[in-house]
């Protein structure tokens, strides 16, 4: 299924040269420093479920497409907020299969053939024909210590991942794995939405459990900015080296002590007024840049994504069930209370993402080619594709060059996926940079440098890894 010279560009000189470079970076170490994978995985290193637990359940790449074309979310067996997941899971794959023509030119098939062929030598293409076939090959080899979720680890050269965990978690399975003697790096990110959107669902919960957590009294503005360092803390001292922030916008503010104390209170009592659940979001944005000044952990702002967009589905499945819907979004005012105040700061590293392609090359890559502070996110999530990539280098590469990006994130709940997924910006990048050195924009040895750099330098020095 898989053709070596997959992606790179169809004129021969230049496929000959990005397979040169490819060929350089194919097998260096993959460092994930954003993703959702779970924790547990890797704390209790038991056995995968079944294939439809591992490939469909945690993938809502791919039950958003199924359910695009009028398959049940039931039929897959997504657990449902009543604690409901009838489907059983090989019905759940059929249904997979028959569908699986759906993927034809995406990212996702990219990465699923991937997985299929490499992992478990399955070089047919996958259909309702062969399903069963197909997941019998899978279920038997996740039942083998080779397929345990720390051999996959080590399998894929992964030499960090880092997990995304609310303001509140305990780490207590992060703390299980260092304490396993396992030499796996798996890293926590601090997430702190859940206490910071007052519409987030259970807000007032989380507040209180945020007070309980960290000892503070958060009634008050000192009390709950001294519970968000008492928790960053936590998190540093449990391997932490970045927070990730998922607003809608990317909206910030600055306000005096005292109008930013008032805020908090009615933000905490529940009597907000118009504007100010966005307006103390936006505040909070600047506090935990001047936190990580403090710290020294890496921010990013992962904002346009018009969360639960399908009301029937969230109520139905709850959050994170692909019914996320990307929106404009505007960046130059939106930061400019924030990196007026922190942006010259030689201690913060504030890495943005988009769903708006056109704010790259607009305003993302020259507040990157200005700030010292500032870095461009990967393509993430629905720009996660091979054009995607492209895009965004042609976009970016003009104004912020390579040295203001910060290599790839896979952003993914899916583990299997992740070699994909970094093969692919692999193969992007080279593609990108054979065309330059074609061109006679770059000499060979720097676009080999350049390669090394995409692939692990540039990740490492923005995550501090």
């Amino acid at each position: 299924m898989l053709d070596a010279k997959r992606l790179f560009p169809a004129e021969p000189t230049t496929r000959a040269i990005a397979e040169r470079l490819y060929e350089t970076v194919r097998n260096l170490p993959i460092i994930s420093p954003h993703g959702h994978t779970d924790p547990r995985w890797f704390a209790e290193n038991r056995p995968f479920p079944n294939p439809t637990e591992l490939f469909l359940q945690p993938d809502h790449y791919v039950f958003r497409m199924l359910y695009s074309q009028g398959v049940r979310m039931e039929s897959l067996g997504i657990p449902q907020e009543d604690g409901k997941q009838n489907a059983n899971p090989r019905e759940a794959w059929r249904v997979f299969a028959r569908h699986y023509y759906l993927f034809r030119g995406t990212p996702t098939r990219l990465w699923l053939d991937y997985a299929f062929e490499n992992l478990f030598g399955l070089t047919e293409r996958l259909s309702a024909d062969n399903a069963d076939e197909f997941y019998e090959a899978i279920a038997k080899k996740l039942a083998t210590p080779e397929f345990l979720p720390r051999a996959l680890f080590e399998r894929f050269n992964i030499e960090v991942l880092a997990t995304t965990d609310a303001a509140v978690d305990s780490l207590e399975q992060h703390k299980a794995i260092k304490a396993s003697g396992w030499k796996g790096r798996v890293l926590p990110t601090f997430r702190p939405d859940a206490v910071v959107d007052a519409e987030y669902l259970g807000f007032q919960e989380n507040l209180k459990k945020l007070g309980e957590v960290s000892g503070e009294d958060v009634s008050s503005w000192t009390g709950y900015l001294a519970a968000l360092r008492s928790r960053r803390a936590y998190f540093k001292a449990n391997g932490a080296t970045a927070t990730d922030h998922g607003h809608l916008t990317a909206l910030t503010a600055d306000l005096p002590l005292a109008e930013a104390a008032r805020l908090y209170q009615r933000i905490y009592t529940g009597k907000m007024q118009a504007g100010d659940v966005e307006m103390f979001q936006a505040q909070m944005l600047t506090e935990m840049a001047g936190m990580s000044v403090e710290d020294g952990l890496t921010m990013q702002l992962h904002p346009g994504s018009v969360r639960n967009y399908n009301t029937a589905v969230y109520e139905k499945f709850g959050r994170d069930k692909g019914a996320d819907i990307p929106s404009p979004t505007e960046y130059v005012r939106a930061l400019r209370p924030l990196l007026n105040k922190y942006g010259n700061e030689p201690n913060l590293t504030l890495i943005l993402f988009t769903l708006d392609e056109t704010a790259f090359s607009r305003e993302l890559a020259p507040m990157a080619g200005h700030f010292p502070s500032v870095k461009l996110g990967p393509p993430w999530w629905f720009l996660d594709s091979p054009e995607g990539m492209m895009r965004f280098r042609e976009a970016a590469t003009e104004t912020a060059g390579f040295y203001n990006t910060v290599g790839f994130n896979d952003d993914t709940r899916a583990f299997l996926s992740i070699p994909a997924r970094h093969d692919v910006a692999r193969r992007v990048d080279c593609a990108f940079l054979a065309r330059l050195l074609a061109e006679r924009r770059l000499d060979e040895a720097e676009a080999f440098e350049v390669a090394q750099d995409l692939t692990v330098n540039l990740v490492r020095k923005a995550y501090k890894l």
